[in-house]
């Protein structure tokens, strides 16, 4: 997918547009200056795009497992005319790796003609379980225009290069979320130069991009440098089952934990100085290991999940979402056959616990068609996501406006290459909104789905602008000519899985 998305966003800067460039602090240029120097972007009569602006350090050499370092100023006019890179990161789910370190980049687009009054600002954070993923990926061309908003997608460093731990190590275990808050601090300074509203910034973000939003909730770092926020696919509270029966992992580690995991690393080396020193793909070998964010840190005290709990979250309109059929995109990646109805009670036993994995067995009943995984996959789905998402929804709601949203269109086309048949279909799987919000080369859309696409730019739009998304309803269900109000809880069981 990376591949397509990246290619595409490349031909789109690469239009050409006769003229002397011209910088405007209003937004209205092709040339415009930042607080270290002037970048020139591509400009067409729809939307202006500006790629690869630094906003920090590259983050290599003395500078790889630190905090976020100040760019240098430049001399003369930088060209922005290309997308940001892809940080380091091995292939996953048919994405390309990368090698690449000095990453920390990020991608303007606005609407093309000069803004009458500064505009709304949206902030997107990419997903891929904070080790893959990139901000080319994702084509904003149409939610800026259509909302008359400046869109920024932001880079960041992931897995062992941005979530790396070591005893003594300053940052340990955050250094991609203090990326992504330097990368905000860019936003406040240099937005309104692209006629953004510096006082009227969202910051949205899907699976761990949504993940990213809660920590940027709980951080005593961000204050200020947000007004609303839109969590998509990952709440505060989210966990996968553990490697033992009924075992619940959290995305959040304590620093403690990620120091000790970094200091079991040997790689030939005996200290953090030796490992800073080892080439990329010697430290890719162990990439994956360091996929959680770390708390008891400078940037995230406390876990997002206490946070979101004690109410030690920063007071902003919030949309919280998921989609309905979250774990169809996961189950079989780790059940790749065929799970007849007969071994349904002894897989629930092993992934739940045998005395819940039997009140689940109760609880899903077969649907008939001889494969049991997607009874699985809706367990996992209403355990690990959705009841999550909805806990996530009534505490954030007691402190702050928060509206919600469920994606239910189960025909959407699969954006990940190569994957498996599933029993059922693979439904509304996780990620499966993107192609709604971003474009997507190859990923065809119906019409229906078109215009439930233009329902959700603008409410996201909307959203970004007022803080309303335009529903009334608790949870706003999202599919195809079937947009309206859903009893979230009932139909995702949490009655169930908050008596565990």
């Amino acid at each position: 997918m990376a591949g397509k998305l990246t290619v595409a966003v490349a031909a789109a800067m690469t239009l050409a547009l006769a003229g002397v460039p011209q910088a405007g602090a209003d937004g209205g240029g092709r040339v415009v200056q930042t607080d270290k120097g002037a970048v020139s972007g591509t400009v067409t009569s729809d939307y202006r795009l500006f790629g690869s602006i630094p906003y920090a350090a590259a983050p290599v050499g003395p500078n790889r497992w630190r905090d976020p370092r100040p760019v240098s100023l430049w001399r003369g006019v930088r060209d922005a005319s290309k997308p940001s890179p892809v940080c380091a990161q091995t292939p996953q789910l048919g994405e390309r790796g990368s090698d690449v370190e000095d990453c920390l980049y990020l991608n303007v687009v606005t609407p093309a003609k000069k803004a009458e009054r500064p505009r709304p600002v949206m902030v997107w954070i990419h997903g891929g379980g904070f080790v893959n993923g990139n901000a080319a990926q994702y084509d904003a061309r149409r939610l800026a225009t259509r909302n008359d908003a400046v869109v920024v997608t932001v880079n960041y460093r992931l897995g062992v290069f941005g979530f790396f731990g070591y005893p003594g190590l300053a940052g340990s275990g955050a250094f991609g979320i203090s990326d992504q808050q330097a990368a905000l601090r860019w936003v406040r300074r240099n937005v309104g130069a692209f006629g953004g509203d510096t006082r009227n910034v969202t910051i949205f973000g899907e699976s761990a991009g949504g993940l990213s939003v809660c920590a940027h909730l709980a951080s005593p770092g961000a204050a200020g440098l947000f007004a609303k926020a839109i969590i998509q696919s990952g709440p505060c509270g989210l966990t996968s089952p553990g490697g033992e029966p009924g075992e619940l992992v959290s995305f959040w580690k304590p620093r403690a934990e990620v120091e000790q995991q970094g200091a079991r690393l040997r790689l030939g080396c005996a200290d953090v100085e030796c490992l800073r020193s080892l080439p990329v793909a010697t430290l890719l070998r162990v990439h994956g290991e360091f996929a959680s964010p770390a708390f008891g840190t400078g940037v995230l005290p406390v876990s997002p999940l206490v946070a979101q709990n004690t109410g030690r979250v920063h007071r902003v309109p919030t949309l919280v979402g998921s989609t309905h059929d979250e774990m169809t995109m996961y189950v079989p990646l780790f059940v790749p056959d065929p799970l007849p109805d007969s071994a349904f009670p002894a897989k629930a036993a092993a992934v739940f616990g045998q005395e819940l994995g039997a009140r689940v067995v109760a609880r899903y009943p077969l649907n008939g068609n001889g494969d049991a995984r997607d009874e699985l996959a809706a367990a996992l789905t209403d355990r690990s996501w959705s009841c999550p998402t909805h806990v996530t929804r009534q505490l954030l709601g007691r402190r702050m406006p928060v509206s919600g949203y469920e994606f239910a269109e189960r025909d959407m086309p699969m954006i990940f290459p190569d994957m498996p048949p599933f029993p059922g279909g693979y439904g509304a799987y996780h990620a499966s909104e993107l192609p709604l919000l971003f474009e997507f080369e190859g990923v065809p859309l119906t019409p229906g789905q078109r215009a439930l696409s233009d329902y959700v730019v603008t409410a996201w739009g909307r959203f970004a602008r007022t803080g309303d998304p335009g529903w009334e309803a608790q949870v706003q269900s999202l599919a195809a000519g079937a947009v309206g109000p859903t009893d979230f809880a009932a139909d995702h069981r949490c009655d169930f899985w908050g008596q565990q």
